[in-house]
C-alpha cells in the first residue's frame, strides 16, 4: 500500500525549502519506527489550509492508496474519532467526497504538546539549563491551550542557546521525540500510531 500525509507544517516556511527539509526529516525520524516496512511520503504544505488543500487534491488524483492529513487540533477535540465534525466546527472545512475519520490525524492540541510529552528528549535536547518544573504538567496535557503550551516551552528553555522557537528549531527536537512515551501521554499518537499501523 502506497501513503501520503500531508503535514502542516510552519507559516514561517511557507516558501522555504530548507523548512520542509527540516520538517520532513523530523517527522520521518519520528514516524518511520512506526511503520518500517512501509513508509509513508511525507509532504510539509506550509499552513494549515494549504494542508488541507493539498490533501483535497491528493485525495481526487487517486494517486496513494491511503492520503492523511496531519495537522494542529489548535483547540480541544471533543471527540478525537470524529476529527473532521471538529474541523467543521473550528475551520469550517467540509468534509471531502469520500474522506475517513481516520484519515485525519491530529497534534492536539498542537505539535508543542508532542514535544513537551517527551521530557527525556527535552533535557536530552536542552541540556542542564532547561527549567523542567515550568514546563505544564504531563496530566491532560492534550486539554491545555496551545498558546499556554507554547508559552511554557518557551519559558522553561529561556536560558538555553538553543531555547525554543517555532520554525527550525521545533523540528529539531521533534525527531527525537520517542514513539512509545507519546503513545503514553497522548491520545492523539496513540490514535495516530494505531492508524497508521493498519494503513501500512
Amino acid at each position: 500500500m502506497s501513503a501520503a500525509i500531508f503535514i502542516e507544517g510552519s507559516k514561517l516556511g511557507e516558501d522555504s525549502k530548507e523548512m520542509d527539509v527540516r520538517c520532513r526529516k523530523a517527522f520521518h525520524a519520528l514516524l518511520d519506527p512506526i511503520c518500517p516496512k512501509r513508509k509513508p511520503s511525507l509532504h510539509p504544505c506550509g499552513g494549515r489550509d494549504r494542508a488541507f488543500k493539498d490533501f483535497r487534491t491528493a485525495l481526487k488524483q487517486g494517486r496513494a492508496t491511503f492520503v492523511a492529513l496531519l495537522v494542529d487540533s489548535e483547540d480541544r477535540v471533543e471527540d478525537l474519532n470524529k476529527p473532521w465534525d471538529h474541523l467543521k466546527g473550528r475551520d469550517n472545512w467540509d468534509r471531502p467526497k469520500g474522506a475517513e475519520d481516520d484519515q485525519v490525524l491530529f497534534m492536539t492540541t498542537c505539535m508543542e504538546t508532542w514535544i513537551v510529552a517527551d521530557r527525556e528528549a527535552l533535557k536530552s535536547h536542552f541540556k542542564h539549563k532547561l527549567h523542567e518544573n515550568a514546563l505544564p504538567p504531563l496530566n491532560d496535557l492534550e486539554q491545555r491551550e496551545r498558546h499556554d503550551v507554547l508559552a511554557k516551552l518557551e519559558h522553561a528553555t529561556r536560558d538555553c542557546p538553543n531555547a525554543f522557537k517555532k520554525g527550525n528549531r521545533s523540528f529539531e527536537i521533534l525527531g527525537k521525540l520517542s514513539p512509545a512515551v507519546l503513545r503514553q501521554h497522548l491520545r492523539s499518537f496513540k490514535r495516530l500510531e494505531g492508524i497508521l499501523k493498519g494503513k501500512l
